[in-house]
């Protein structure tokens, strides 16, 4: 009844009855009545006065939420979409964020609805006429609109700039987003593109006369620009001077602004500004104030004297945090500008017994063990810190070891005592594996070749740089696109702090490169989408992640093959086999410390948290082999008995319970026992790393055997493999450290999160290049396509249609890597034959292959 109401309503006479009949309808959250309401609804978008239209079209939204399919059928989109061409300026901003959050939550539409120049114009015409928000719509949408050539860009630029003088500051951001992106369409060096900025600086300065909290928001979108674009608003820099009323985080990034703006044509008047706060009341603000003063000395070389003076002039006035802070950043002074300032170093000994802060005596210790041939009674001051050593935190405890063996190289005659004192400590009476680790290293080195110790130890150090907290560039241009959202304001890409089911597509800077003169309108076309999602974060490393676009994922980083390998576990007397990748460095020198005298504790890992790996007793209550459905291979021979000295070790890897296992089986062929267990894998392909240590419960007697399932997450270190799925092992045990290197079939790998949408598998096999497709054929399997979609389940390869197509049956598959990959397949069955045509698409061919073989191991499964 209610519903025939609203229907007759929504021909009443009145337009604000019309209107509020089609806004209660969009309320009625109930998908039973959805059908019901869309003749009222057709009706409403084309009515004749502009206030119902766009109601109708928040309406359309809401519809979708309940029933999207519903919504596409009826032809609500196209509706929506002619929209965006009305008469009407607040018709269309609605239109556009209607269209905006439909194609956030369906990618399949999101590919359909697109900008197009003649809708560009359009909605630039409406936009000095709408309100504000309908303001903000419209600016997010260009936002995402690539123009064709650097004309277009320049002409959207000049429209939009008025917007920067808009009184709200979402309009101003949203303006400031579309300008900044479409600067890297315009000839840098051109007058246009100086004008332009220029333009930009008066509306961010003007963002900080408002609230705190505004001010805030301005300036971690300022932190943003300045790092993409610090000429804008280099010549404002006393804007950003702190003001004595300032909230504690707005004058924390000021200070953060100051530094990146800083240079040599101003630092003469930030440095006495500086100084000045390191007065303040607040610990935290001064402790950063200082910490800049030496910021600023590292990146102005200029006047690097000039800053060092201003610490010196700090140091005296004996404020206990100030004089910690300050010998942190005078440390690093000293690595930037060696044999320069080493002149202050009686200053900073002259405070020793002020050094209460971990931070602060690891710092001196550095420069007490660099200098020690400058100071005359370094031996004196070190041990007073080797006192108290079993009471420091690791971090001082190490640098502690390293300047006393730095003492040692250059003063030998009257350090022995005190080194080897420290080398016992760190190597008996530690519990931290990296402490003992480095303390095994300086003595094997310091005791068979002290000129190479001395080469080590003493090296040149590595190039020290202010710009050590900047964003990752790929990063930062991500976030450049999201200026005036909540990832401006955090720094981080949508999908590290939303849950969305289906994330927006990624966005990035478009580039000169990517528009042409006479390209196609559809290839300069931009989604409609109100929020762009995230790009790889990690600009140094190679992404390996191919993601659907309808479920975009930050890509894993792969560093390059010539990338250092660390040493797995710190502790072998020879170099590894040649298929492992060696350290080449002094770590494989340890041979002579000898295995057996050491703390069956060294080189293992603490547990991680990670369901039962953390619990040493879990095994008792959980059936840790207990089957899955899952494909598990044959055992295999990992390290024969003559390679592991009477070690063999076979195993298998298996999924359980969405977690990687190897099932390890410790057989002992030697005729005493075996203790001190203890695994670590290399860096590989995937990031594979035991999520506890190797839980051997009892010593494995002569001939005897133990099988221990050792639980595996994917959250280590990665470094791409030759074979993409080899995994490179450590094992020790108190005979020897043993080196060998298996492969993890690619099955183990598949996560139970790799089934989506029909839509977006359709979408996203029309968005993977046809050059991405691999085609096989699988010979000698009888098999059904029932038969097979039940065993490519078990294995976490999702069916998501399935249809028969001239007699044949067709299965539509899925399939993500716990790297985010994602690979899409079909596979074609004739029934009664004996062959399998199967067909792969991904972004990341490597794994193409693996793929293929690890389909074929299944379905040849009994």
């Amino acid at each position: 009844m209610a519903v025939n109401t609203f229907a007759r309503d929504c021909e009443d006479p009145n337009p604000l009855v019309r209107a509020l009949a089609v806004r209660t309808m969009g309320c009625i959250r109930v998908d039973k009545i959805t059908e019901y309401l869309c003749d009222p609804l057709r009706k409403c978008l084309r009515d004749d006065d502009p206030y119902v239209r766009k109601t109708a079209a928040v309406c359309v939204v809401k519809m979708h939420d309940i029933n999207a399919r519903l919504v596409e059928d009826q032809g609500f989109l196209d509706l929506l979409r002619d929209l965006l061409s009305d008469s009407n300026p607040m018709v269309v901003a609605n239109a556009v964020a209607s269209l905006a959050e439909i194609s956030d939550n369906s990618p399949g539409v999101r590919s359909q609805y697109e900008l197009s120049p003649a809708v560009c114009n359009k909605l630039l015409a409406s936009l000095n006429e709408c309100a504000e928000w309908g303001q903000v719509f419209i600016l997010d949408s260009l936002a995402l609109y690539i123009p064709k050539d650097e004309r277009e860009a320049k002409n959207i630029c000049e429209r939009v700039m008025p917007r920067l003088n808009h009184s709200n500051s979402a309009v101003v951001l949203s303006a400031v987003r579309v300008i900044m992106r479409l600067l890297e369409m315009v000839d840098q060096s051109s007058d246009f593109c100086k004008s332009l900025m220029k333009k930009l600086a008066p509306p961010l300065v003007t963002l900080l006369s408002t609230e705190p909290e505004l001010q805030y928001v301005a300036l971690r979108n300022i932190s943003l620009i300045v790092q993409k674009r610090p000429e804008i608003l280099v010549a404002e820099i006393k804007v950003f001077f702190v003001k004595y009323n300032d909230p504690i985080y707005v004058k924390l990034e000021k200070l953060d602004i100051l530094i990146r703006l800083c240079g040599p044509e101003n630092i003469q008047s930030v440095l006495p500004e500086l100084k000045e706060y390191a007065a303040e009341v607040d610990v935290d603000f001064v402790r950063k104030s200082v910490r800049a003063i030496g910021r600023c000395a590292i990146k102005v070389e200029s006047e690097a004297e000039r800053a060092v003076q201003t610490l010196l002039e700090l140091i005296q006035t004996k404020v206990n945090y100030v004089v910690q802070e300050a010998v942190v950043v005078i440390k690093d002074i000293f690595r930037k500008y060696p044999n320069k300032y080493e002149s202050i170093i009686s200053t900073l000994c002259e405070n020793l017994n002020s050094l209460d802060e971990p931070d602060a005596r690891a710092s001196m210790i550095w420069i007490l063990g660099e200098y020690a041939e400058r100071i005359d009674n370094a031996t004196d001051l070190l041990e007073s810190f080797v006192e108290h050593f079993a009471d420091e935190p690791s971090h001082v405890q190490l640098q502690l070891l390293t300047a006393v063996v730095k003492l040692f190289l250059k003063q030998p005659n009257d350090t022995q005592a005190l080194v080897q004192g420290v080398l016992s400590l760190a190597t008996q009476e530690s519990d931290n594996p990296d402490l003992r680790d480095r303390g095994y290293i300086y003595w094997r080195l310091l005791s068979t070749d002290p000129a190479a110790a001395k080469t080590v130890v003493l090296a040149d150090k590595p190039h020290i740089s202010e710009e050590t907290d900047l964003l990752e560039p790929a990063l930062l241009d991500e976030l450049i696109c999201h200026i005036g959202s909540l990832s401006s304001v955090y720094h981080k890409p949508p999908a590290t702090f939303t849950d969305r089911k289906v994330p927006p597509a990624a966005v990035t800077l478009p580039t000169k490169a990517e528009a042409t003169p006479g390209s196609s309108t559809t290839e300069q076309a931009a989604p409609m989408s109100a929020a762009p999602a995230a790009a790889p974060a990690a600009a140094t490393q190679a992404a390996m992640a191919a993601m659907p676009p309808a479920a975009t994922v930050i890509p894993t980083a792969v560093p390059g093959n010539d990338s250092l390998i660390g040493d797995l576990l710190s502790l072998d007397s020879r170099p590894p086999p040649a298929q492992m990748a060696t350290t080449g460095d002094i770590l494989a020198e340890l041979g002579s410390l000898g295995l057996t005298d050491q703390p069956t504790g060294m080189g293992q890992q603490p547990p991680v948290a990670n369901g039962t790996g953390g619990d040493l007793f879990a095994l008792q209550s959980v059936n840790m082999f207990q089957s899955g459905t899952g494909y598990t291979a044959p055992r295999e021979e990992w390290l024969s008995a003559s390679k592991g000295k009477g070690l063999m070790i076979e195993g298998t890897f298996a999924r359980r319970q969405a977690q990687v296992y190897a099932d390890v089986t410790i057989n002992n062929r030697a005729m005493q026992a075996m203790t001190g267990f203890a695994i670590q894998f290399n860096k590989n392909s995937f990031g594979l790393a035991p999520a506890a240590p190797l839980n051997v419960p009892h010593p494995v007697g002569a001939n005897q055997s133990i099988t221990i399932p050792l639980a595996i997450n994917t959250s280590g270190p990665v470094q791409r493999l030759d074979p993409l799925n080899m995994l490179q092992v450590a094992l020790k045990n108190s005979i020897d450290v043993f080196y060998f290197s298996c492969n993890v079939p690619h099955w183990v790998l598949w996560t139970e999160s790799g089934h989506i949408d029909r839509k977006d598998f359709l979408a996203t096999w029309k968005d993977i290049p046809n050059t991405n497709e691999v085609q096989a054929v699988l010979e000698n399997i009888v098999l059904t396509a029932d038969a097979a979609e039940a065993k490519l389940k078990n294995n976490n390869v999702f069916t998501i249609a399935k249809r028969t197509v001239d007699g044949q049956d067709l299965l539509y598959v899925s399939l993500q890597f716990s790297n985010a990959i994602w690979v899409l397949g079909e596979l074609k069955f004739t029934p009664g034959g004996s062959t399998i045509a199967l067909a792969l698409k991904t972004r990341a061919l490597d794994v193409v292959a693996g793929v293929q073989a690890s389909i074929e191991i299944i379905l040849r499964q009994a």
